[in-house]
């Protein structure tokens, strides 16, 4: 029949473009029809509904058990008039019965025919849905479609995603039309399908990019230890080598800068400090206040707490402009950093208003100021 081969040859086609499988429509459309049977012919109470895979016809069966005595006309037949349609039924079988099914209208179909919509509506949200999740945590490029109460609505193809203002670069001015890459921080499956929740300002997006300018890192030659980020302005990272004869920092960088200089540039300006982790917690705090140099780091392990000298020339560099340098310092080490002038930490020791306990600073007054 030529409607039965449009509809088969309607399934192909929707397999092939929305990638939802023909066996998973069958078995939507069983599930509509039989309920849109049960609600209008309601004395078929034990129906079975089957599409044939191959012609598309559809066939409708009454399920009886075999009972010695019938109580219920719709659900039970007896073990003679089972074995009139097959000798092979026994007492507890159930027997499938043929109906016509002349009988289901139009109403019926019409019923059937919005269920399964909305059944391939669902199997085609969770396509997308399951393809999203896969990109969860990972980079996407896309292009802004629209900005609307200050969101972001992002074309990524199959769907449209969104960049809240907290997931923005406050810094950043952002134009409809321009392509930009994303981080994909969330994929939820809602009622209306796949949600997307897109970062540029979330702190793995700078790692994320880092992996992807840095062969090195990929392949986990070089690790990213800790990023201390504060998005549009600067960030932090501290990185290290599992090979003696690969540099981390010159790796991140690049030559004449090429690799860092494409991160700047996807970051719109934003300054990196890329620095080398280490084990001995002294030398990394001190790594952590690049770019100013340090005098000495004297550490109290127990309350996480750290005292940090710096030539007075290079006090201002090391808290940096409203504090930031120390901030992204404290939050890339994890520890509580004060820092101090050389000659200013020299008069408060003189006059008593510095109580020295530190490990390793007691040590440094008595020789002179000097390590």
């Amino acid at each position: 029949m030529k409607g039965t081969t449009d509809f088969l040859r309607a399934l192909d086609e929707i397999e092939r473009e929305k990638g939802v499988s023909k066996e998973k429509i069958f078995d939507s459309l069983e599930k509509a029809l039989l309920k849109s049977y049960e609600k209008n012919f309601g004395e078929y109470e034990n129906v079975k509904i089957n599409i044939n895979r191959t012609t598309g016809k559809v066939e409708l069966f009454a399920i009886k058990k075999v009972v010695e005595v019938v109580e219920d006309n719709i659900t039970e037949i007896s073990l003679d008039d089972a074995r009139a349609i097959s000798t092979k039924y026994s007492l507890g079988d159930d027997v499938s019965i043929k109906l016509k099914t002349m009988d289901f209208g139009r109403v019926a179909a019409q019923t059937a025919r919005n269920i399964v919509i909305q059944k391939i509506k669902d199997a085609e949200r969770e396509v997308i849905y399951n393809d999203f999740q896969d990109k969860e945590r990972e980079l996407i490029s896309g292009q802004i479609q629209r900005i609307d109460r200050n969101n972001l609505f992002i074309n990524l193809g199959k769907l449209e995603a969104i960049v809240t203002p907290s997931e923005q670069i406050k810094t950043e001015v952002y134009r409809v039309g321009e392509r930009l890459k994303f981080y994909v921080k969330e994929v939820k499956n809602t009622t209306k399908g796949a949600q997307v929740l897109l970062s540029r300002s979330d702190v793995n997006f700078v790692l994320r990019l880092f992996e992807l300018e840095v062969p090195e890192i990929l392949d986990g030659t070089v690790e990213i230890q800790s990023i201390a980020r504060e998005p549009g302005s600067r960030t932090k990272i501290s990185v290290f080598s599992k090979n003696d004869d690969v540099d981390p920092v010159g790796a991140c960088v690049g030559y004449k800068r090429s690799r860092v200089s494409s991160i700047i540039n996807e970051l719109k300006g934003e300054k990196i400090d890329i620095i080398v982790y280490s084990k001995d917690v002294k030398e990394y705090l001190s790594n952590s206040l690049s770019p100013s140099e340090v005098v000495a780091v004297f550490t109290n392990e127990s309350e996480n707490r750290a005292r940090i000298i710096v030539p007075d020339s290079q006090l201002s560099l090391a808290i940096g402009k409203e504090g930031q340098n120390a901030r992204l310092a404290a939050k890339l080490t994890n520890w509580r950093i004060d820092i101090k002038g050389l000659e200013k930490y020299k008069e408060d020791i003189k006059n008593g208003l510095i109580e020295v306990g530190f490990d390793g600073e007691q040590e440094f007054i008595d020789n002179g100021f000097e390590l």
